[in-house]
């Protein structure tokens, strides 16, 4: 469900997105392609399927899950409902069910003190609800953050429903404290974790409290997905927890919310929607996944499909014309909305289609810039934080070895993508298919100039010494690197990892 405010209609440049929205969703409905899901043989880049993608089942699942002598033929869509437009938070208070009396308000000590978030606290107060707050939420959370968060709320007695507002961080924290607070015995976070490093125990149908999230950055669309990322602290690098049942009751995209950030946050938050948008519609199709022995199996993240390819597609589009122009001017109204638009559209497609080699390389990236003293410049909050690497920015390191390196595997896909970014036509037609990942490469390297990221792993503090034990950090992430279009060796991601150093 989508809801559009009644304040965007009153607001020229929000009504010129949607028309324009509206039309390229009419333009790119194609049912013939959805008629194709009859036969597990579709075929998503129009060239022959053995050229594209290996046969074998390649997805992790729990063994007794699965059925891997046959591939699933279905996809599954799921999506938190979600409201857009300008002051659309002012909607908080009222959108509670009845029964929610007593609600845990969850943000960081940073955001809490700004305006337009304690503004949103007062608003749950004067509606009479009874506020819980918590505002020690870590910026990249880990497993003891999050344990901290758990145990905090269940000392806090009665709670009907849940506030997130924030980044990625706030909410994947506040959907993790909602299922151990919902739940009736102690469990660990790793029954949860995604295979093969934990259990991934399914997340129980209709247990969990509403969630409201109130998203303050244009990236992470973490208000619509039914995922959560944390750093496992001694294993040194980033995992989740991904189930269905996991997403929020409601997201309230108000581009209202993203007005305070930094020209850093706007280029990180931003290059991840970005890598959302791409992962998700070059992974590997829904139908080279084993079929599930039932329903409540199915993964989250279930390979690219026709639906999901739609909102990554337009996702696409939408970073390529407005990012640059949010990151140059914050005051820009229509480039405001469009970014944090184009997050939440990017959380629809990956929701269901998931993302690949660009966020597994990020997990062990972000998890070890405490060995490297790394301080990204312009983020307020890190006044007493300890060294980290802004997730956006852990995430394009590597994008433009990755690109290339997909390429092989489905190199119409990636010609899509360089159109849908409006790279010169002549460019774009004159590459082969072996050189399109180039010309898509060079457009990001160009882009990452541009918005001030650093140049390549190196410059966060990285070395070729540390390629090994990046490598070893992929490894586990079958989550998302069985996503991939492209089977890859260790040699091939310490490949990628070296072509990422330094990129000019």
């Amino acid at each position: 469900h989508v809801h559009m405010s009644p304040r965007l209609s009153s607001s020229h440049f929000c009504k010129r997105l949607v028309q324009k929205h509206r039309a390229t969703i009419r333009s790119t409905q194609q049912p013939a392609s959805f008629l194709a899901l009859r036969s597990t043989s579709h075929d998503y880049c129009n060239t022959p399927r053995t050229r594209l993608f290996s046969t074998k089942p390649q997805h992790a699942v729990p063994v007794g899950t699965h059925d891997p002598s046959q591939n699933d033929n279905a996809f599954q869509l799921s999506m938190s409902e979600i409201r857009f437009g300008r002051g659309i938070a002012s909607e908080l208070s009222l959108s509670f069910p009845e029964s929610v009396k007593s609600v845990l308000f969850l943000t960081d000590s940073y955001l809490f003190e700004l305006p337009h978030v304690h503004r949103l606290y007062q608003q749950i107060l004067d509606a009479g609800l009874k506020v819980h707050l918590y505002t020690d939420v870590r910026v990249e959370p880990t497993d003891q953050s999050i344990y901290h968060a758990i145990e905090t709320a269940k000392k806090m007695g009665q709670i009907d429903g849940i506030v997130a507002v924030g980044g990625g961080s706030v909410m994947d924290t506040a959907k993790l404290v909602n299922l151990f607070i919902s739940l009736p015995e102690e469990h660990d976070l790793m029954e949860f974790v995604n295979a093969p490093i934990g259990k991934a125990r399914p997340v129980p149908a209709g247990k969990l409290l509403p969630l409201i999230c109130v998203p303050t950055t244009s990236g992470t669309g973490s208000e619509s997905t039914g995922v959560a990322i944390f750093d496992i602290e001694k294993s040194g690098f980033k995992t989740g927890i991904a189930h269905r049942n996991l997403k929020p009751y409601l997201g309230l995209v108000d581009p209202d919310m993203i007005q305070t950030l930094s020209k850093p946050m706007i280029s990180s938050t931003g290059f991840d929607v970005f890598c959302h948008a791409i992962e998700s519609y070059t992974a590997r199709p829904f139908d080279q996944r084993p079929k599930p022995l039932h329903p409540q199996y199915r993964p989250s993240y279930q390979g690219s499909n026709p639906v999901s390819d739609i909102w990554s597609l337009r996702s696409i589009e939408l970073c390529g014309q407005y990012l640059p122009r949010f990151y140059e001017n914050q005051e820009d109204e229509e480039a405001r909305a469009s970014m944090i638009l184009s997050a939440s559209m990017a959380a629809v497609g990956f929701g269901t289609a998931g993302v690949h080699l660009c966020h597994a390389n990020s997990y062990p990236i972000s998890s070890n810039a405490k060995k490297r003293e790394y301080f990204p410049s312009d983020y307020p909050f890190l006044k007493d934080s300890s060294p980290f690497i802004p997730h956006g920015q852990s995430v394009v390191l590597t994008a433009p070895a990755v690109f290339r390196f997909c390429t092989q595997a489905c190199p119409d896909r990636i010609r899509k993508v360089c159109e849908a970014l409006s790279i010169d036509e002549q460019k774009i037609r004159r590459a082969s298919d072996e050189q399109i990942g180039d010309v898509l490469s060079e457009y990001l390297v160009e882009m990452m100039q541009r918005l001030g990221v650093p140049n390549g792993l190196d410059a966060v503090g990285f070395k070729e010494s540390d390629i090994d034990s990046l490598v070893q950090g992929v490894l586990p992430q079958h989550r998302v690197t069985k996503l991939s279009p492209r089977d890859f060796t260790e040699k091939d991601l310490a490949r990628i990892m070296h072509e990422s150093m330094k990129m000019w």
